[in-house]
């Protein structure tokens, strides 16, 4: 309840500025009397598509540890706490990366990484995975998200996702003008667009929106290929993350909230094109043939 309560108030605060933003800069004015201002309509769907995605960029880091509960580990309490930072201390120095903020968290195993940039990021572990998991594994899933890091990923997605946001909103609400011109045949049209490019551009917005979550999650999951690769790099040999994703596939993943849910090491999806993790075998098989 508390995760879609904070998941709810957040993308209304987000809602919020990037209307406020919209109407300040004048591009939420591309309805015209005279019709469709298409440049003003582009501008207004960058804003919104681009501009949601790197708020919730800038925010990643703060809303994965209130989602999570996740606890950065400032000094570690015990030996294991002192490995783990002291693990991601040596993979970041490989991958010539500055030293992310590690924290723990409840839950069963799953890891993520996350940050709006190379410099300001968290690598988190669940309890459940240092639980079900040895040394050896936990250091290969740990590699697995400094390369993410390594890779840009998080920046890579948010572009990726403002994009075919901006696509959606331009397309879905040129359609729904369309749509209702066609409805509305010789009516005046100095009254402004009728009820049918409203509810056109929330049914064409859910569709589209449908269709660009596939493109979206194609990415997600080349990307963790991209990090089972480079998590290979960072330990030396491709064994160590075959292993770890073997020890995974025998263990429960756990499920992370809905706007993280492609930083996590494991993940799942209704069907193959939805899914931002490529099956495990997949996974494996992929380091199998690169040795």
């Amino acid at each position: 309840m508390k995760r879609i309560a904070l998941f709810l108030v957040t993308n209304f605060a987000v809602l919020l500025v990037l209307s406020f933003s919209a109407r300040l800069l004048g591009v939420d004015r591309f309805l015209a009397g005279n019709g469709l201002d298409m440049g003003m309509l582009l501008g207004f769907a960058a804003l919104i598509g681009f501009g949601g995605s790197f708020i919730s960029l800038l925010m990643s880091k703060t809303m994965a540890k209130m989602s999570t509960g996740a606890r950065v580990i400032e000094r570690p309490q015990n030996q294991d706490e002192a490995w783990l930072v002291d693990t991601v201390r040596q993979l970041s120095k490989k991958a010539d990366l500055p030293m992310p903020e590690v924290a723990v968290y409840d839950g069963a195993p799953n890891a993520f990484a996350t940050g709006a940039s190379k410099s300001k990021s968290l690598v988190a572990v669940s309890t459940g995975l240092l639980q079900g998991m040895n040394k050896q594994q936990v250091e290969a899933v740990l590699a697995h998200e400094v390369s993410h890091i390594q890779n840009g990923d998080m920046v890579t997605l948010t572009l990726i996702q403002g994009v075919v946001n901006t696509f959606v909103i331009f397309l879905a609400r040129a359609v729904a003008y369309v749509v209702d011109s066609f409805l509305r045949g010789d009516e005046e049209e100095s009254g402004g667009p009728g009820i049918g490019y409203w509810v056109s551009s929330i049914v064409l917005e859910i569709m589209f929106g449908i269709l660009a979550s596939i493109v979206v999650m194609y990415f997600s999951r080349q990307r963790e290929y991209r990090a089972d690769a480079g998590a290979a790099a960072l330990m030396g040999n491709q064994a160590p993350m075959i292993d770890a994703l073997r020890a995974l596939g025998n263990l429960q993943p756990g499920q992370l909230p809905k706007q993280m849910a492609a930083s996590g090491i494991a993940g799942s999806g209704m069907k193959a094109l939805f899914s931002s993790h490529p099956p495990i075998e997949s996974r494996i098989a992929a380091l199998e043939s690169a040795k």
